[in-house]
């Protein structure tokens, strides 16, 4: 039988990929903007652009693609499967074919991009402004409600004409704007950017003194919102249900969840670095940033590469203690309840292992606000000596933990400095947790045996994955 951690695929092949909304094929011109997105082709001068569609609006793709060369006479390439997040824009499969862009389909979690010019395309799924209006009223009743209106982007075409029936009703309404990138120059004070939204709050007295109210469904959105703004009371419209709501999600025990992970972060000797997006812009620095944050917490790290993470991938990688996995904001909250070894924000890492960042009560997803420059970033402090250093408690296991940041000379050591020597050869090799837990291994991997391996005819292989197939201690 197939677990959690061995999974032969097949019901990923038998899914049936159901539209978000209903979208007559009529009406595929105004859904997907073509008039817009071919504007956008011909004012570039792109010959060859690559679409890019979640997988709920694959199924329009073709005739999408179709009409889009029609219009533009430029090459057009769907890529089929996203190497990672399918809100983020995927530069590395568009690169395959050589794009010079990128149209982007469905939601987005709007992160600045690195390379290539993108064109952000929604979707203009159907909203019932009157009804979303009525639900807002029961909602906030007092008319003098500061509140802010956030929407998920496939409804923010509808916002104007929200903001058209409230205002006048309500003088203390904000509503946000959904801003492709970011904008030039620094946030200006009194305002909010973050999320790919833009709203000022100076006028309604601070964001702590704000409602949130959010048009859309619930999802890893939403989450987000929450967890960073846990500071706002959140209602919410849902479009398909038609139905207006308090959110009751438990931010307070959402955060004690998050803290836990911080705590096992603590603990951990072996971690590793999850690459959950290569388009985003900043990955590198804070790829090297993690790295240089867990040398000097006395931590091994190991960056992997494994595209969309799953429990399955990663429960090949035993020696690893916990990992931290770099993505767009909104993947970056991965429930990690049905893997292995649970799974970090940066944040939540820097939590753990910079001594000088203490929790405040602000939550962050963005990464790019950790790195120097930014407005959380934190310096590493000073190395203090052994003797100086004050003794660590795990919360978790009660032992005393290691006491890091306390040796200078150790701070300063490069990577590469556990060495031992071998019997016989004498040869000088380095030591890894990883490399020692490896060598213990019954299968260690793949190897050539050239010559020594007699033809057969094929079989019926092993099912499962090299940790624990399904017929591991049996006989064929």
């Amino acid at each position: 039988m197939a677990t959690a951690f061995s999974s032969d695929g097949e019901a990923a092949m038998r899914r049936e990929l159901v539209p978000v909304g209903v979208v007559p094929r009529g009406d595929l011109f105004d859904f997907y903007e073509v008039g817009r997105a071919a504007a956008f082709v011909q004012g570039g001068g792109f010959r060859k652009v690559a679409l890019q569609f979640p997988d709920e609006l694959l199924a329009d793709a073709a005739a999408v693609a179709a009409r889009m060369e029609a219009e533009t006479a430029a090459e057009m390439y769907v890529l089929g499967d996203t190497t990672y997040g399918s809100c983020c824009v995927d530069e590395v499969a568009a690169e395959h074919v050589g794009a010079e862009a990128v149209l982007h389909y469905g939601p987005a979690c709007l992160s600045p991009r690195g390379k290539l010019p993108v064109l952000h395309i929604f979707g203009q799924q159907p909203l019932d402004v009157g009804h979303c209006a009525e639900a807002f009223r029961e909602l906030y009743p007092n008319r003098q409600s500061h509140v802010v209106v956030l929407s998920d982007v496939v409804y923010a075409h509808a916002m104007g004409k929200l903001e058209e029936q409230l205002y006048p009703e309500y003088p203390n309404i904000v509503f946000s704007k959904v801003v492709c990138g970011d904008p030039p120059g620094p946030t200006p004070p009194g305002e909010v950017r973050q999320f790919g939204r833009q709203f000022p709050v100076e006028a309604l007295g601070g964001l702590q003194d704000c409602a949130m109210f959010y048009v859309g469904a619930e999802g890893l959105t939403l989450t987000s919102f929450m967890l960073t703004w846990n500071c706002c009371p959140f209602s919410s419209f849902n479009p398909i249900t038609g139905c207006g709501r308090r959110e009751t999600f438990n931010v307070n025990r959402a955060l004690m969840r998050r803290l836990y992970l911080v705590e096992r972060a603590r603990d951990a000797r072996v971690v590793g670095i999850l690459v959950g997006t290569l388009g985003v812009v900043g990955y590198l620095a804070v790829l090297q940033h993690l790295r240089e944050l867990l040398r000097q917490a006395g931590k091994r790290s190991y960056t992997l590469a494994v595209g969309k993470p799953n429990p399955a991938k990663l429960a090949n990688f035993l020696e690893v203690d916990i990992f931290v996995l770099v993505a767009c904001a909104q993947n970056s909250l991965l429930d990690s309840s049905d893997f292995y070894r649970p799974i970090v924000t940066p944040y939540e890492l820097e939590l753990a292992c910079n001594p000088a960042r203490e929790w405040t009560g602000n939550y962050l997803t963005d990464f790019r606000d950790l790195l120097p420059g930014a407005c959380a970033h934190i310096e590493l402090p000073p190395a203090v000596p052994a003797a100086e250093a004050i003794p660590d408690i795990s919360l978790i296991t009660g032992e005393m933990r290691a006491a890091y940041f306390c040796d200078p000379l150790t701070s300063q050591l490069p990577p590469s400095t556990a060495l031992a020597c071998r019997d016989q050869t004498r040869a000088v090799v380095e030591i890894s947790p990883a490399a020692s837990f490896l060598e213990s291994r019954s299968w260690q991997g793949l190897e050539q045996q050239l010559g020594q391996t007699s033809v057969s005819k094929a079989v019926q292989g092993r099912r499962g994955i090299a940790i624990a197939y399904e017929d591991e201690g049996h006989e064929q």
